[in-house]
Formats: structure tokens, sequence, C-alpha cells
């Protein structure tokens, strides 16, 4: 698969309790960022917007539904395919807050909550997509 695009979606969720909710990926050879804490989300289908694809994939992945008026557009991402050989990658972050842990139902990967004075000792272990995401998260969060 070689000069292809793919388009997907991500989103970093924040518990009631401001905590981080991100994935620990599978440790698969079929599994992109494999091993590594990134975020939930995924390819967009179809027809399917940015906003829909996160929804849709949000729900798979957590088993907790999401309304689309909770997610927050806060980034926007097009350019190499480091994954695909000559490929291009194009993707839109989110952010939706106040996801209550106690009712998650993690279907992929391992659910990996993270407090933010935690960040820097996993940032060796992050996906790009989750430091592309929690770049623009820590320039717009006050710090406490």
């Amino acid at each position: 698969m070689t000069g292809s695009v793919r388009e997907g979606t991500s989103a970093l969720l924040v518990s009631t309790d401001g905590q981080l909710l991100m994935q620990l990926r599978d440790d698969l050879p079929h599994v992109s960022d494999r091993g590594k804490i990134s975020l939930f989300g995924g390819r967009r289908e179809g027809a399917e917007t940015f906003l829909e694809c996160v929804v849709r994939e949000i729900h798979e992945e957590i088993g907790y539904y999401l309304p689309p008026e909770r997610f927050e557009l806060i980034g926007r991402y097009s350019g190499p395919d480091h994954a695909t050989p000559n490929g291009t990658l194009r993707g839109e972050v989110f952010l939706a807050r106040e996801v209550p842990i106690d009712q998650l139902t993690v279907t992929e990967g391992r659910l990996e909550i993270v407090a933010i004075d935690d960040l820097e000792r996993i940032s060796g272990m992050l996906a790009r997509p989750a430091t592309f995401a929690l770049e623009i998260f820590l320039k717009r969060e006050p710090m406490t």
C-alpha cells in the first residue's frame, strides 16, 4: 500500500475526576503503535464525517455512548503517514470531558488512566497521535 491516503480520528478523553483516559494498544503485529499509549479512535468509513467517525469509534472502543455535542475539535493533521511508505495521513483530534470511568467497557487494548502529573513519566511510551493531542490540550489547560 504505497502512496495511499488514510483518514481517521481520535479523542482525548478526560474523566469526571480530571484524569486522562487513554488506550494501551495491543502488542500485536497488525496493530499500529502496538504496545504504546495512545488515544481511542480509528479510521473513517464511507462518507462519514470526522465527527461521525469519532462518535462511532469511541462508542465501539469504550462501550459508552458520547453524543456528537460532547466532542470538541481541538486539532487537525495532514501529512506523512509514518505507517505507510509514501502515504498521507489526514485526521481530526477531539476532546471529550466528564467521561465516567466506572461505565466504560474497553474492547480494544487496555484502559490507561493517567493523571496529568504523570505525563512526563509515560512520555516515552506515547504514540504520535497522543503526543500531538496532548501538546494541544496542555497549551489550552491551566496547570494547577
